[in-house]
């Protein structure tokens, strides 16, 4: 587990930092108050400490068990298609896939109560540390298949989906509130697209926000 200072130095230190808030904006990620998250979580707690001086690169890293933390142009897309033009902070958000728990921090400074679900049960404890170290009270953490969503803390208001299915579950969308957003990539390996999903009563409107690469979400758990 990565116990490094949050505050960084070196390659992980603020003006790093700021380099790579340049290189989003050059990227078109316009929301300025998700820019202002992205900068001030500290990216380098989230990966192994031997990788800590590659944080601050707009690129995917390994965080083991066959997982990655995500690019933070994807970071910053997806919590700008999710938040964009609404209220905040949003009641309540799904997130499937915690994974290291980078994406879930950034999240966090958005909205009021986060439901998190990860099939990897050994990435919940040092994700759990992560979110107490930075102060992240507003999230709860569950071992548990993505597919099936949390059906006892529905509905859900926003839900983000971190992994890649061939197709959008059904569960989800029953999980998602009358003008709720669910942000998803679907498609198989190697040609995923980003969605926003829209609900109106029981029509969802969907929006293609572009070509992804994550890896795939895959049912059941895992010890």
């Amino acid at each position: 587990m990565n116990d490094q200072d949050p505050r960084g130095i070196g390659m992980t230190s603020a003006r790093t930092r700021d380099r790579l808030i340049a290189t989003l904006r050059e990227s078109e990620i316009t929301n300025e108050a998700v820019l202002a998250r992205l900068r001030d979580v500290p990216r380098h707690i989230f990966v192994d400490e031997a990788l800590s001086s590659r944080a601050y690169e707009n690129t995917v890293l390994p965080i083991g068990h066959g997982q990655t933390i995500s690019q933070p142009y994807i970071v910053a897309l997806m919590t700008e298609a999710l938040i964009a033009d609404r209220e905040l902070p949003i009641p309540k958000v799904l997130e499937i896939g915690t994974g290291c728990g980078y994406q879930t921090a950034v999240l966090a400074g958005f909205v009021r109560h986060i439901f998190g679900v990860e099939r990897i049960n050994a990435l919940i404890r040092p994700s759990r540390h992560r979110l107490r170290k930075l102060r992240i009270n507003n999230v709860s953490l569950r071992h548990g298949d993505g597919f099936e969503g949390w059906v006892s803390q529905a509905p859900f208001q926003g839900i983000l989906v971190a992994a890649a299915p061939g197709a959008v579950p059904d569960a989800l969308l029953a999980q998602l509130d009358e003008g709720g957003r669910l942000v998803i990539p679907v498609g198989a390996s190697g040609r995923q697209d980003l969605l926003r999903i829209t609900r109106t009563g029981d029509e969802f409107k969907r929006e293609l926000l572009g070509p992804v690469s994550f890896v795939p979400l895959l049912a059941g758990q895992t010890l």
